[in-house]
């Protein structure tokens, strides 16, 4: 006689350690650059492939150069969250004049500090790395829905993005693991900061999410700029309505 044995119970499966936290966020971070620049058509459609990751359909860009500099910051980046110096990232879309249109801003909150030596080892009570997945996976299905928060707005022809880091306390970049040079970043454009945005930008929450280690927000800022530049579409569209021959 043979018995079937019962399933895991969920307790059993491992949660996430320090550092599967910090290259689970980094790598999900690249992976909403990429979905940024597709879905508010900074670049054409046509420069990106189709793919898969966290079981939903995702864009990643097929240009060398433009996936260097995605992969260079985003390892940057991750050298500063799993040193707990990392802030804010931001994704800034701007116009010809530099001037900031829309700012995507992931957030990170370290919940726990963790010696260096412990930082692989799983952290009671955080979440698994499956979890932390279908989390992700929500976050790009309300970024591949965004127009519905910010509206289908044009942006113009002449667009361009920016990858920003905010790091806690004024703090300034660190050198990069193994090597002498300077960190690869240079002082952003104030207005292109969070602290930069004007009183009157819209903010419009997309997803967070408490793994127990380290928490993730992002939210999206319309600026003040691009809402100015919207209402004078409409107005415009508007009294084109009013002169036309019925």
């Amino acid at each position: 006689m043979t018995t079937i044995p019962p399933a895991s119970p969920a307790s059993s499966i491992p949660s996430l350690t320090y550092n599967q936290t910090v290259r689970g966020i980094t790598e999900f971070i690249e992976v909403a650059i990429h979905t940024i620049l597709y879905v508010r058509q900074v670049y054409p459609a046509e420069l990106f492939i189709r793919r898969k990751k966290y079981d939903t359909p995702v864009f990643q860009s097929r240009h060398p150069a433009l996936n260097a500099y995605i992969s260079g910051a985003v390892k940057a980046l991750g050298e500063e969250l799993v040193n707990g110096n990392l802030d804010k990232v931001v994704i800034v879309i701007k116009n010809k004049e530099e001037k900031a249109l829309e700012r995507f801003m992931f957030s990170v909150e370290n919940m726990i500090q963790v010696e260096k030596f412990d930082k692989d080892i799983s952290v009671e009570g955080a979440m698994s790395s499956l979890a932390l997945g279908q989390y992700f996976r929500s976050f790009l299905v309300k970024l591949s829905m965004i127009e519905a928060q910010l509206g289908q707005r044009y942006l113009g022809d002449d667009v361009s993005f920016a990858i920003l880091m905010e790091l806690k306390d004024d703090m300034k970049p660190s050198l990069p693991v193994g090597s002498k040079e300077p960190p690869p970043w240079i002082p952003a454009d104030q207005q292109h900061t969070t602290s930069g945005a004007s009183e009157d930008a819209e903010l419009h929450v997309v997803r967070a999410v408490s793994t127990g280690i380290i928490n993730l927000s992002l939210v999206v800022q319309e600026s003040d700029i691009k809402l100015g530049l919207d209402s004078d579409t409409e107005r415009s569209r508007l009294e084109k309505g009013k002169n036309r021959v019925p």
